[in-house]
């Protein structure tokens, strides 16, 4: 049953996974500001994705843990730090608590902070809904109602000039070429030629995660950015999120591989090639902004080719999207 308007309650969102379902979250905080205005709206999310909440309008407050795999410090000081946020957390008596990816661990950690209720998903059988209107939904109790809005994010301006000053003028096509997944990788080759085309209609700025493919914690790309490097490339390692934000808000068009690199380019309403792989794309694909989709049949994208990656960025740059 919704909630009356006119009620204060304090709502809390756990989203603990990877950066682009945090991404895929932001409608629903924008949903719950407006059917809840006197409402406190939190969120409690990782130290890895929490930027993306950065400057957030319908937010109260952001709350961030690290993750054990992530941690900079002892595993001592790391579970210090949560016991005490999770005893912060508890003193503030929340009325809901919104789990949109409700696995065990999630789910005790709802628990752990004592609210009056635990909203998870309903399961629904063949479900072919986007992330953003699965997460939406679960607002439906608190009186959430209609379709959902674009996502959002906000670059940090002082970040986002001082990158611009760096890389002069545009305009840009930014192309990310870091991915979580395997399946998300394209081959070096593949972007060489690739950006061998782009520069010949534009300024290219190269995007990546910084560090060694080996480092089994935090693996990077710098050695496949070095083999891209060359005259009308612009090369700017990201080694955070604010960073990557920030320069991505910066370019006209964005090529980018299936994951969190592609919904915050959609959140920041840039228009994008998206490569994808084996990930679904009517749950996964760039919502609410202009896009194509390149995607080889055998859905391994080791196999997808450069030409219809060019013509998908030259029907987008003429304003046609899938």
């Amino acid at each position: 049953m919704a909630l009356a308007a006119s009620r204060a309650p304090r709502i809390l969102v756990i989203r603990r996974d990877n950066i682009g379902d945090l991404v895929c979250t932001t409608p629903l905080f924008d949903g719950l500001r407006r059917a809840q205005p006197n409402a406190w709206i939190g969120a409690l999310v990782n130290t890895y994705n929490a930027e993306v909440l950065a400057r957030n309008p319908a937010l109260d407050a952001v709350y961030a843990y690290e993750k054990l795999k992530h941690r900079r410090g002892s595993l001592i000081s790391n579970l210090r730090a949560r016991a005490r946020l999770s005893s912060e957390l508890r003193r503030l008596k929340f009325d809901y608590v919104l789990v949109p990816a409700a696995t065990p661990r999630t789910v005790r950690l709802a628990a752990s902070v004592s609210p009056h209720e635990i909203i998870t998903p309903r399961p629904i059988e063949n479900d072919t809904r986007h992330e953003v209107e699965r997460t939406y939904a679960l607002g439906e109790t608190l009186g959430v109602s209609g379709k959902p809005g674009p996502m959002r994010v906000s670059p940090d301006p002082k970040l986002q000039e001082e990158i611009s000053r760096c890389i002069g003028p545009g305009p840009f096509v930014a192309v990310h070429i870091s991915a979580r997944r395997p399946a998300q990788r394209w081959p070096v080759e593949r972007y060489a030629e690739l950006l061998d085309e782009l520069k010949k209609q534009s300024g290219v700025l190269l995007l990546w995660a910084p560090g060694s493919k080996d480092d089994a914690r935090h693996p990077g790309d710098d050695e496949m950015a070095r083999l891209l490097f060359g005259e009308g490339v612009i090369p700017l390692a990201t080694p955070d999120l604010a960073t990557l934000i920030a320069a991505l808000s910066l370019a006209e068009r964005v090529i980018c591989p299936d994951g969190g690199a592609m919904h915050i380019a959609a959140a920041l309403g840039k228009p994008i090639v998206a490569l994808f792989g084996d990930s679904p794309v009517e749950r996964w694909g760039p919502w609410r902004i202009a896009h194509h989709i390149v995607r080889p049949v055998t859905a391994d994208l080791r196999e997808l080719r450069v030409a219809p990656v060019i013509e998908a960025y030259v029907r987008l740059g003429r304003g046609a999207s899938a």
